[in-house]
């Protein structure tokens, strides 16, 4: 008896490069833009956290992000990464965002604010997982978050692009069109602001704050393509 042949692996967007998905978001394929929203959702919502006070301003000025990068996708000429395009769009929108609600501070300058003025978040993503191990490394990370979070605007978007994303100073500063020598103060003083020995117990569980997965990555994906729909991106 001749086996029927098995059919071939399932064809995953997830393995698929950056560039490509971009080639086919020009041509306005929904799969490839919505692939490319789940990939860099987690980097963007920090991005914009490290500007904004809370999750849901954030969330919103990634939703902005995303739309003003895919309706003008014609402007990305490919001399850097897409995912570093997007992260200089955030942190525009997340800045008009900003002057909005604060329009008399000077983002220019680091204003040192109380720690205690700052509002404790809870932040998504931190389930239970099961153990007591997982459990410690859930209640020192919300520890974390607060502090993090208690950091003036430009200490905090400084930090999380550093130690949370990986960028150098350099890249940091080109960025944020700093001069790398205020890139390094700033982190300095948020390093600085940050209580030692809780910086010594999370040394390396950086990337673990912030954290944008799960259910509210996909509704931000739903959303993005719902506001592309209607604004007639996608071919019939």
């Amino acid at each position: 008896m001749t086996l029927a042949p098995r059919p071939p692996p399932a064809y995953s967007l997830r393995e698929v490069e950056e560039a490509t998905l971009v080639l086919a978001a020009r041509a306005q394929d929904e799969a490839a833009v919505r692939e490319l929203v789940r990939r860099l959702n987690p980097r963007l919502f920090r991005v914009a956290r490290g500007i904004l006070d809370t999750n849901a301003e954030a969330e919103d000025a990634v939703q902005d992000a995303y739309l003003a990068a895919f309706t003008r996708l014609d402007q990305f000429r490919g001399e850097s990464r897409f995912s570093t395009w997007l992260i200089r769009i955030t942190i525009n929108a997340a800045r008009m965002r900003a002057r909005a609600a604060r329009p008399q501070e000077e983002y220019d300058t680091v204003l040192e604010r109380d720690a205690t003025d700052s509002a404790v978040v809870v932040f998504p993503g931190n389930g239970f997982e099961g153990s007591e191990e997982a459990l410690g490394r859930s209640q020192i990370s919300t520890l974390l978050e607060a502090a993090v979070a208690g950091l003036p605007t430009e200490l905090r978007l400084v930090f999380l692009l550093h130690e949370v994303e990986g960028l150098g100073l350099l890249a940091i500063a080109r960025t944020l069109l700093l001069n790398p020598i205020t890139v390094r103060t700033r982190l300095y003083r948020a390093r600085k602001r940050l209580r030692a020995e809780l910086e010594a117990r999370l040394m390396g569980g950086f990337e673990s704050i912030f954290p944008f997965d799960g259910a509210r990555c996909t509704r931000v994906a739903d959303r993005v393509i719902a506001n592309l729909i209607r604004r007639k991106f996608f071919a019939k």
